[in-house]
């Protein structure tokens, strides 16, 4: 298992470029199964996750060539659908939660599907109810083998129908739009999820040759057509790389430049980075960060204390919450940090205590953070990263400590971030990879 070596109180300066969406690139690369056709994607980030899910659509049979190093050409004419069967299948398939959104796909195309429980983050409970039963009310039928550990799906013919979802799941929404777009009739899904990766899932989907209307919004419109085509599609940069960048930046009082993050794909994550006191400035797409020897939290009108919480978009993406919450550590004033959806991404605060930061966890989901602005000195430690986005959080706040920190685990950081510490060196970090 491979660890990172960190040397702490290094300013950084330079610019850097995010990569393309983790998110969106799991959803898009599913949306090939839908065509025999040949489907070229670019800006595919070179990650972990990324890639586990490409190796298993070559298992099964799709065409898979990479063109250059971030794009990628996809023909699904002969899928193997026996593979599904297999052992191999089950093991990379449990391994990967991504793979839960091949079953939109596959069912709409094939009337047939078979998926493990999908593994993912360590981070509480995620719940598959709203991608089964949208996909059942589309006329599929699910059955679970407790023996084999596996959901079997099977379909005669999907019809479309009116949906209102129990919430605004966006793998929910994606997989169950991806079996929409082939289903005979139209299907209306309220309380879709609309953020702006589903948003290019619909994008696609209608370069492919599907009718959906209502993108941006919670309400999407679905006629159905009975084939799909092949095309070009281009994923966005990553707004949780953007964000962490943003982050780091200001807690290392680093003068950094983030080139080309479609910044208006951003919504209202520079905003909230604002609240906190971090000054950011867009230049054309590109942030611009200034050094900042500190920054100091915003209260709200009536005096009391500032609350970051996550929502659905246009909310405040969860995903960027760890971030937020080591931030705040460094600012000056109190925070309360409230992670609404899954209830052990807040656990990681234990290292970050340990470190010298001030924070009282309060319950599995909320955390309130006390500010020490330039008082706070974190000590150098050694930990473990429990997901991709606490691993992130715990290298910026050891690229802040005085001292080596060693960060053990980093599998989970490579799910998400692309040559991290190739990419933070070269705007002077010192980070070793073991």
């Amino acid at each position: 298992m491979a660890s990172f070596q960190i040397e702490g109180g290094r300013r950084l300066s330079g610019s850097i470029t995010p990569q393309g969406a983790k998110n969106e690139a799991l959803q898009v690369i599913c949306a090939v199964l839908l065509t025999p056709e040949t489907v070229t994607i670019s800006n595919i980030p070179d990650i972990l996750d990324v890639n586990n899910l490409i190796s298993l659509l070559a298992d099964m049979c799709v065409e898979v060539n990479r063109i250059s190093s971030d794009t990628y050409t996809f023909k699904a004419e002969n899928v193997n659908m026996d593979y599904l069967q297999t052992e191999d299948f089950y093991n990379k398939s449990a391994s990967l939660r991504g793979s839960v959104m091949i079953v939109g796909p596959l069912v709409a195309r094939f009337g047939k599907a078979i998926i493990p429980k999908p593994g993912g983050d360590k981070i509480g409970r995620r719940r598959l109810d709203t991608h089964f039963v949208g996909i059942q009310k589309l006329g599929a039928e699910f059955h679970y083998d407790p023996n084999a550990k596996r959901y079997e799906i099977e379909a005669k013919k999907l019809i479309g129908c009116y949906m209102l979802l129990d919430e605004a799941s966006v793998t929910g929404t994606a997989n169950i739009l991806m079996a929409a777009v082939m289903a005979e009739g139209k299907t209306t899904i309220y309380n879709a999820a609309c953020e702006p990766y589903l948003q290019q899932l619909c994008k696609m989907l209608n370069a492919m040759g599907a009718k959906i209307s209502g993108l941006g919004s919670n309400l999407l419109i679905v006629e159905g057509v009975k084939v799909l085509n092949g095309c070009n599609h281009r994923i966005l940069p990553d707004m949780i790389e953007v964000g962490s960048f943003i982050g780091m930046a200001a807690m290392t009082s680093s003068e950094i430049t983030i080139k080309d993050v479609a910044y208006d794909e951003l919504g209202i994550i520079p905003d909230s980075f604002r609240r906190l006191g971090i000054q950011l400035e867009q230049r054309g797409d590109d942030i611009f960060i200034p050094q900042q020897d500190s920054y100091t939290i915003e209260s709200f009108i009536d005096g009391s204390i500032m609350t970051i919480a996550d929502a659905p978009w246009p909310g405040l993406t969860p995903d960027l919450l760890s971030v937020f919450l080591v931030v705040a550590a460094k600012a000056k004033g109190s925070v309360l940090i409230h992670q609404k959806m899954f209830e052990s991404r807040l656990f990681f605060v234990d290292k970050l205590i340990d470190m010298g930061a001030q924070i009282i966890l309060c319950d599995p989901h909320r955390a309130t953070v006390i500010g020490q602005g330039n008082q706070l000195h974190l000590r150098a430690s050694t930990m473990s990263s429990p997901d991709i986005r606490a691993g992130i959080a715990l290298l910026i706040a050891a690229l802040c400590a005085e001292g080596t920190s060693t960060i053990h685990n980093i599998d989970q950081i490579d799910r998400g971030y692309q040559d991290i510490e190739k990419r933070l060196n070269a705007l002077g970090a010192n980070i070793k990879r073991i």
